[in-house]
């Protein structure tokens, strides 16, 4: 059988008496080890630092900095909560504290926020923080002031999550190569929208944008929401391709941002779900055959006249779906008339991408049960989005978008007031 082959010298010598100490304090738990070790270690980094300030004990020297003013209790964070710690105090040669490098940095790393937010992010409820960190049976202890309460827990998600927001809401986006850009809506409560923007850049990764509050998903909180990503450096002069729903509002708010020849795709997706709702059943094998056909198709005029004839047939038994077949009609066929390949078509021509960044939303935002402010809808949104990232993977037809920076480049040259865009599309 094989020995263990660690020695005692794979330690540091200031190390090993904390470590011998606690390790005949507790035999029975690794946790309270861990815990115990911590301390005396972090005990002894602290009395070098004193030493370092204030020399010797009972020492005279003429380099001191500050002078030893006994002991205070401390609390620092561990396994999501906090513990009590003695730690000595300094004062400098003015009578002012003096702060322990050692001590300064064991305060000031946020763990406590961090796992607060990891655990919400994953639906663990404040009620349950406690157990989720600390066993019940468990020997690290978690009394009044530990940190790991419901109110802590939320105390800490709601410092962090207002921090990161506004750092991502404020970000530069002058550096990112934005190629396409997805923009859609998600309803908080009744009188509570909120609108957020994803963009995919030239290697196919995507990147939540920015976020937007408003009543309705109304053309003017769109506008705001354009306006925002303008002002932080998405520039309107480089040519893009936007994918949103079926919603006017969307379209009506881009154009007005970035040029009436800006190229929208509408989701193909909403409008067959649209259009199936409204129709008998017995049609809907038929509809959704003939609309599957034109999608696939390579020509955008023989699409387009494959549902113009879908649409006459429907005349007679559905007359108001006839109608909003027509509706947007060119929206709808804008990545065929861009003449990009197949595979790159078929992940450009709907809202999936957006709509699984709602999803993650939806589930993030499950166990609230009353939104008190918009601030906090806000918040646990931004948190939402910046967690789905992580999850995000690169674009399926990544390889082919140099394909559609070729094709916005042709769509501008045909507007003559377009010169400056044509050439940026070139540029880049």
């Amino acid at each position: 059988m094989k020995k263990c082959s660690t020695s005692s010298t794979a330690l540091p010598r200031s190390i090993l008496t904390p470590v011998g100490k606690a390790w005949d304090e507790v035999s029975a738990s690794f946790d309270r080890f861990c815990l115990a070790a911590g301390i005396e270690a972090l005990g002894s980094l602290m009395e070098k630092d004193a030493q370092e300030a204030c020399g010797p004990r009972h020492a005279r020297g003429e380099g001191r900095r500050g002078y030893r003013w006994g002991r205070t209790q401390g609390k620092i964070g561990f396994h999501a909560g906090k513990v009590d710690i003695e730690r000595p105090r300094v004062r400098n040669l003015d009578g002012k504290e003096l702060a322990l490098p050692s001590w300064q940095q064991a305060v000031e790393e946020d763990w406590l926020g961090k796992w607060a937010m990891n655990l919400m992010l994953i639906n663990v409820s404040t009620r349950k923080f406690r157990r989720a960190v600390r066993l019940p049976e468990g020997d690290i202890p978690a009394p009044a002031g530990a940190g790991v309460s419901k109110s802590a827990a939320s105390r800490h998600f709601v410092a962090l999550s207002a921090a990161r927001m506004k750092d991502w809401m404020g970000a530069d986006l002058s550096g990112l190569d934005i190629m396409v850009v997805q923009i859609d809506g998600i309803h908080i409560t009744e009188h509570l929208v909120l609108v957020a923007a994803i963009g995919i850049d030239g290697e196919g990764i995507k990147h939540p944008l920015g976020l937007m509050e408003g009543a309705t998903e109304h053309s003017t909180v769109v506008q705001a929401l354009l306006d925002d990503l303008i002002e932080r450096g998405l520039d309107p002069a480089v040519p893009r391709l936007f994918i949103i729903d079926v919603s006017k509002a969307l379209a009506k708010a881009i154009r007005r941002s970035f040029g009436r020849r800006a190229p929208i795709q509408r989701c193909q997706i909403h409008k067959a779900r649209n259009i199936m709702e409204r129709l008998p059943k017995p049609l809907h094998a038929s509809v959704r055959r003939t609309l599957r056909q034109a999608w696939e198709l390579n020509d955008a005029d023989k699409a387009e006249k494959l549902i113009r004839n879908l649409a006459q047939r429907l005349e007679r038994d559905a007359p108001g779906v006839s109608k909003s077949i027509l509706e947007g009609l060119d929206e709808i066929l804008t990545v065929t008339r861009l003449g990009l390949p197949s595979e790159l078509r078929r992940s450009l021509a709907c809202t999936n991408i957006i709509e699984n960044l709602m999803g993650t939303i939806r589930r993030v935002g499950r166990n609230v049960k009353r939104w008190r402010s918009t601030t906090m809808a806000l918040r646990w949104t931004a948190a939402a989005m910046q967690e789905a990232k992580k999850g995000f993977r690169r674009l399926k037809a990544y390889k082919q978008l140099p394909a559609l920076r070729a094709a916005l480049a042709a769509h501008y040259a045909k507007e003559p007031n377009n010169h400056a865009l044509v050439q940026n599309a070139q540029a880049a």
